[in-house]
């Protein structure tokens, strides 16, 4: 999942994007309205996870842009402002919810997950691939009752390749939802995770469910 956290904050911003990272998500960090509205508009990201009280460009105005715009994009809205208008400006701006400062990263955690499943219309919390099942809450793949052990970056990886089954994904389509914007998608980091999960989650005299189609991107299929 890719994620844009906008918040002036800069302690709160890195504890935000450093917490969510070691959770498998991919983050880009902003620190402005501008450049926060710029990333949501021009971006493919799951979730923005947006402070109200932005320098250049409030959170208010940056969720009324989106949704003008058509934009369908999750917002969870971050504010120090608790009274039941602000959440109304908030809401009716084109927030999905609502979190007041200061806040339990956990309740960020199950806020966030609330928003991407409802945008994912109810999508299963198991996925399975023939006897491989992802897990996307416990975030934890077994294959034949056995736990595969997974960096975050490896599961991020593999459970993209499993909400995606059985379509092909090119390079850039993997880079734009498992890495953040400091990764080259032209570099081999791509090559080496796959070679690493191939080998994670094979077995032994079985195809692998990875597939890889030369000059245009890999697929994870049904054996």
């Amino acid at each position: 999942m890719h994620l844009l956290v906008a918040e002036d904050d800069p302690q709160l911003g890195v504890m935000i994007a450093r917490g969510l990272r070691e959770r498998s998500y991919a983050i880009d960090l902003v620190s402005d309205g501008p450049r926060a509205l710029d990333a949501a508009l021009l971006g493919e990201y799951d979730a923005v996870i947006l402070d109200i009280m932005l320098p250049g460009l409030d959170g208010v105005e940056i969720a009324r842009t989106l949704r003008a715009r058509g934009s369908h994009i999750p917002i969870l809205m971050l504010t120090a402002r608790d009274t039941v208008a602000d959440r109304v400006t908030g809401l009716d701006a084109g927030a999905d919810d609502y979190l007041v400062k200061p806040f339990a990263f956990d309740e960020l955690l199950a806020r966030l997950r609330a928003l991407l499943r409802r945008a994912a219309e109810v999508l299963p919390s198991v996925i399975m691939v023939g006897d491989l099942a992802i897990d996307t809450r416990s975030q934890t793949a077994t294959r034949k009752g056995t736990t595969i052990p997974l960096t975050a970056k490896e599961y991020a990886l593999l459970e993209y390749l499993a909400r995606e089954k059985g379509r092909l994904l090119s390079r850039a389509d993997i880079s734009a939802h498992v890495w953040d914007d400091n990764h080259d998608p032209m570099s081999n980091t791509l090559e080496v995770y796959i070679n690493r999960l191939r080998n994670k989650i094979g077995a032994p005299g079985e195809e692998s469910l990875i597939r890889t189609r030369r000059g245009a991107g890999y697929m994870l299929v049904d054996p």
